[in-house]
C-alpha cells in the first residue's frame, strides 16, 4: 500500500501541477519515457484511466443524466445543458492524451523492446479502453496518427466509424484489443506484480477483462451496427470473460490526503463539494422501485434525502453538511474503487443482446443475473435480494414486449452504473433509455437536447487546423445517428 500511495500521490502531482500549464498538443509526451520501464508505466496508465473516467467527465455524465444536480461551479452549467470548447481540456490533454494514452503507448513500445508481451497485452487492452472513451466522448478524434510525438503535432482526425470498424490502414479498436490478448498468451520476459493496480499481475483476468471491453464496445455500437456487433458478442461467447463480482476492472486509489479517488475528493473534501447535491429525480426513481440500494448509495445525513431538481434556479438547501451526495459505494474511504469493467455491466449487456439482437439466451436470467449481481456488490445479502424479487416481480421480470424490456433493461442498467456517469450517459444517448425528463431552464446550444457529445476543445481547434470549429454538443456522434 504504501508503494501505491507513492504512486498515486505522483500522479496527482503530476495531473494538479499540469492544469497550470499551457496547453500542449496530444502527440506531446510529458512523461519522457524513453529510460521508463513498463513496471513504471503501468500504474501510471491505469491511475489516469481511472482519473479521465472518474473526474470531471464523471461530474459531467452524472449530472447531464439526472443522477446528481448542478449546486454551483462547472456542474450548474451542465445541468442545463450548457457545454462548450472550454470544457474539459484537462481531460482531453492530461488525463487521457498526455496521461493514460501515453502512458500505454510507451509502455506497449518498452516492453515490445523486452520481450515483455504480458505489459504489452495489458497496455493493448487499455489502450483500446482509453480511445474508446475518448471517441465516445468527442466523436472523431485524433487515433491513427495520435501519439508521435514531434513526429506529427498536428495529427489528423479519424472517423469513429473507423476507429471502431478498422480500415486497410487504420487498426479498429477490437483488433487492437485482440492483439493485446494474443500478447498475454504469449511467453514474456516480466510479468506484472504490485505495479499492476488493477489485478495483481493477474493475466487470466486480464484476458476477461479484454473480452468484457469487446463485448462492452460491441454494445456500444449495436444499435448501428447490429450485424457487426452480433458477430463480435458470439466470438467474446466463445471464450472467457468477467463473470462475477470478484473479477471486475477495478482501479483502487489511496486512503490517504493526496491519493483519494476523484470522486471522493470532489464528493467530500475539496471546494468542489459545493458543486454537486444528488438529484432529486434519482431519488424517486429508486424510491418508485423500492431498491434496497438508495441508501447504499446516497446518503441522507439528516435521515432524510435533501435534494434538489436538476435545473433548479432556486435557493440550495441550508445547512449544506444536510445535503445528499455520493455514499461509500461509490466513493470508498477514499480509495474507490474506480469501477471500469463490471460483472453487471456484461449481464446487462446480454439480457439487452438476446433482446435487441436475437443472441441465443435467455434475455431474463440475464436479466436478473444483472440486477443480482449489483445489488450483492452493493453489500445486500443474498437473502435480502432474494427478498426484494419475491416482493417486486413485476420489476425483476421482464415482459417480453421489446421496447418494454429494453427499457427495463437499460434502466436496472442506469442504477448498477451509480457513480459512473459516462457509462450511463453513453447507454441512455445510444438507447434513449431511461425515460428522462428535460431539466428545468434547459439551454446551451440546444435547450430542448441533452448533450450527444462533448465539443472540441477550444485550444486544440485554435492549434491543430484538422480540428472542425462547429460540432456542437447537439451532434450525435456516429454511433448515435
Amino acid at each position: 500500500m504504501k508503494t501505491l500511495n507513492k504512486i498515486l500521490l505522483a500522479v496527482a502531482v503530476v495531473f494538479t501541477a499540469s492544469s497550470c500549464q499551457d496547453f500542449l498538443d496530444v502527440n506531446e509526451n510529458p512523461n519522457n519515457p524513453e529510460s521508463v520501464t513498463p513496471d513504471l508505466l503501468l500504474p501510471t496508465g491505469l491511475t489516469g484511466t481511472a482519473f479521465a473516467n472518474n473526474n470531471e467527465l464523471n461530474r459531467f455524465g452524472s449530472t447531464v443524466i439526472s443522477v446528481t444536480a448542478g449546486a454551483g461551479g462547472s456542474p450548474a452549467a451542465y445541468d442545463i445543458y450548457d457545454i462548450d470548447g472550454d470544457d474539459f481540456g484537462n481531460q482531453w490533454r492530461f488525463e487521457l492524451y498526455g496521461g493514460a494514452l501515453i502512458s500505454f503507448q510507451e509502455m506497449i513500445k518498452s516492453a515490445d523492446a523486452i520481450g515483455a508481451s504480458a505489459y504489452s497485452g495489458i497496455g493493448k487492452i487499455m489502450k483500446a479502453y482509453a480511445f474508446a472513451l475518448a471517441t465516445d466522448t468527442w466523436g472523431d478524434i485524433p487515433y491513427s496518427q495520435a501519439l508521435q510525438g514531434l513526429e506529427n503535432t498536428q495529427p489528423e482526425l479519424d472517423s469513429q466509424e473507423d476507429i471502431y470498424k478498422g480500415t486497410d490502414q487504420i487498426q479498429s479498436l477490437f483488433d487492437l484489443v485482440r492483439e493485446g490478448i494474443a500478447d498475454l498468451d504469449a511467453e514474456s520476459t516480466a510479468v506484472p506484480s504490485q505495479d499492476d493496480v488493477a489485478y495483481g499481475g493477474d493475466l487470466l483476468r486480464w484476458k476477461k477483462a479484454g473480452y468484457t471491453l469487446m463485448l462492452k464496445m460491441a454494445n456500444t455500437i449495436s444499435v448501428r451496427e447490429p450485424a457487426l456487433a452480433t458477430t463480435i458478442i458470439n466470438e467474446v461467447l466463445q471464450n472467457d470473460y468477467i463473470s462475477s463480482n470478484d473479477e471486475d476492472l477495478n482501479i483502487n486509489f489511496g486512503t490517504s490526503q493526496g491519493s483519494y479517488a476523484p470522486v471522493h475528493e470532489w464528493t467530500n473534501i475539496s471546494t468542489f463539494a459545493a458543486d454537486l447535491i444528488i438529484s432529486t429525480r434519482f431519488v424517486n426513481l429508486l424510491q418508485s422501485k423500492n431498491d434496497p440500494r438508495l441508501p447504499i448509495f446516497v446518503t441522507a445525513p439528516t435521515g432524510e434525502f435533501v435534494t434538489i431538481d436538476n435545473g433548479f434556479a432556486g435557493q440550495r438547501p441550508l445547512p449544506q453538511t444536510s445535503w445528499s451526495r455520493f455514499n461509500t459505494y461509490v466513493t470508498g474511504n477514499g480509495a474507490g474503487p474506480v469501477r471500469l469493467l463490471t460483472n453487471f455491466q456484461r449481464a446487462f449487456i446480454m439480457a439487452e443482446a438476446v433482446v435487441r439482437l436475437g443472441i441465443a439466451g435467455d434475455a431474463n436470467a440475464f436479466y436478473q443475473e444483472g440486477i443480482r449481481a449489483s445489488m450483492s456488490l452493493a453489500g445486500l445479502t443474498a437473502t435480502q435480494i432474494d427478498q426484494y424479487f419475491a416482493d417486486n416481480s413485476d420489476e425483476v421480470n421482464l415482459t417480453g414486449n421489446v421496447e418494454s424490456d429494453l427499457e427495463k433493461i437499460l434502466t436496472q442498467k442506469y442504477i448498477a452504473w451509480t457513480g459512473n456517469g459516462i457509462e450511463q450517459w453513453t447507454d441512455w444517448r445510444r438507447t434513449g433509455y431511461p425515460t428522462l425528463a428535460p431539466h428545468q431552464n434547459a439551454g446551451g446550444i440546444d435547450p430542448n437536447q441533452r448533450p450527444l457529445r462533448a465539443q472540441y476543445v477550444s485550444q486544440e481547434v485554435a492549434r491543430n487546423p484538422n480540428f472542425p470549429n462547429n460540432i456542437f454538443s447537439n451532434v450525435p456522434v456516429w454511433w448515435n445517428e
